[in-house]
């Protein structure tokens, strides 16, 4: 009895226990985690961030907002903190909305999005405040410039945050800088970029242009137009004669000249030698008159300014005047050829081969353009006319030779016959031999 009974004890006492684990298992319902989340911020001073604490799968736990003093914002939907920049946007169940307006430095910070639950949850909204350059500054170290000098150019940005960043345009040609970085006792950044470079002839008039990068703004930038100084351009330009200077014609050239400054002194020299002593120089004129060939030489214009001086060869070559009768013509007679430019070295120049002047040359040879000579061509004309009339005369007096009646060797004899018969008997060999006769033709 007494096993029976202590056997029915334990039975009773696992069922209570199993009846108690499902009880306790039907009462617990599964828990759903709740999350908290939030985001960073960026926003330009002055203007407004938006802070914004979410929850998902929220059991009406309490949300509240938190400065980076640990400062309660907004509770719910109540804004125990006295300031009136913040306001909410939003308040429900699973988001708490808070705009802050125009933002100043000292908002910068870590806002805390806090949920009551146990234990209670927190997330972190990192709010940045960019400070915008202001206006950039871009100087030169010389106002005017000189061709192929180096020149040096600065542009500033000044109380930025964070540090902006600086680039260099010449033209549509980027061109690289030496940036500088200062952090200021306000906690801000003024950069300095440094430029330098060599200036040409053709920068004269192109903008250099100072560009500003920073997050708060796009392509703020600061130009500055180059003036550049620079030597004359000078060129020659043959008026008369347009192409083989011959004895006792006139010779007319013009020296053009332009640069920056304007060139105010042409001058024209003829190298190792004397301009002629009646050549009539008027400006950038040069006149002479009734040419010889003692004036052959090297005539050069050579014209200055503050900048430096250039100059332009002429080569002269007077040919021997004309041996056939000319046209007669009006008072004013003139040859038309065709000039040619060759470019000589010249033994005592300064300059390098390389930016030597081509020289105008009126000689007609290697490396110039050959001139047309009429008298020439009409010779020429008339030696194939001549050659032509010639052959055809040749060829007419041979046929007319070879024309008419021919007679072969079976003939001979013929002409002393009486009839056919008898010519035919008298013929050489007769018939018997014809098969040796043979015909010639001339």
């Amino acid at each position: 009895m007494a096993n029976t009974g202590s056997s029915s004890l334990a039975t009773i006492l696992f069922l209570f226990l199993f009846q108690a684990a499902l009880l306790k298992g039907a009462a617990q319902e599964p828990v759903v985690s709740q999350n908290l989340v939030t985001d960073n911020v960026s926003v330009v001073e002055g203007e407004m961030a938006i802070i914004s604490c979410r929850v998902k799968n929220n059991d009406d736990s309490v949300i509240q907002l938190l400065n980076p003093n640990r400062q309660t914002i907004y509770f719910r939907d109540v804004r125990p903190l006295k300031d009136a920049r913040f306001q909410l946007v939003n308040f429900s169940g699973n988001e708490l909305k808070v705009a802050l307006s125009n933002v100043s430095l000292s908002d910068e910070g870590r806002y805390v999005c806090q949920l009551y639950t146990d234990p209670p949850q927190e997330a972190y909204a990192d709010v940045t405040v960019l400070v915008p350059p202001g206006n950039p500054i871009i100087e030169a170290r010389d106002e005017v410039l000189s061709e192929g000098n180096e020149t040096e150019m600065t542009c500033t940005a000044m109380s930025s945050k964070p540090a902006a960043s600086i680039r260099w345009m010449k033209g549509d040609k980027e061109l690289p800088g030496k940036p500088k970085v200062e952090l200021t006792y306000d906690k801000m950044y003024t950069v300095t970029s440094r430029l330098t470079f060599t200036v040409s002839k053709e920068d004269d008039g192109v903008p250099v242009a100072c560009i500003v990068d920073h997050p708060a703004v796009k392509d703020f930038l600061a130009q500055k137009y180059l003036e550049v100084q620079y030597k004359p351009e000078v060129k020659i330009v043959v008026e008369f004669p347009q192409g083989l200077t011959r004895e006792g014609e006139n010779l007319e050239l013009t020296c053009q000249a332009k640069g920056k400054p304007q060139p105010q002194r042409v001058n024209w020299v003829k190298v190792d030698d004397d301009v002629p002593s009646h050549a009539v120089i008027s400006g950038g004129d040069l006149y002479i008159e009734n040419l010889n060939k003692t004036y052959n030489g090297t005539y050069r214009c050579v014209a200055s300014n503050a900048v430096g001086e250039s100059f332009d060869d002429y080569i002269l070559y007077v040919y021997d005047a004309p041996t056939t009768t000319p046209k007669p013509t009006t008072a004013s007679t003139s040859t038309t050829t065709i000039s040619s430019t060759i470019s000589l070295p010249e033994a005592n120049q300064d300059t390098t081969p390389s930016t030597e002047p081509a020289a105008h040359d009126s000689r007609a040879g290697e490396g110039a353009p050959r001139t047309v000579d009429h008298a020439v061509i009409g010779g020429v004309v008339a030696v194939v006319v001549f050659a032509m009339l010639c052959l055809l005369i040749v060829l007419g007096r041979y046929f007319a030779r070879h024309k008419g009646t021919y007679f072969t060797h079976e003939a001979k004899g013929a002409d002393d016959a009486a009839d056919a018969d008898t010519a035919i008997i008298n013929a050489e060999g007769g018939h018997t031999n014809s098969d040796e006769k043979k015909e010639y033709y001339i």
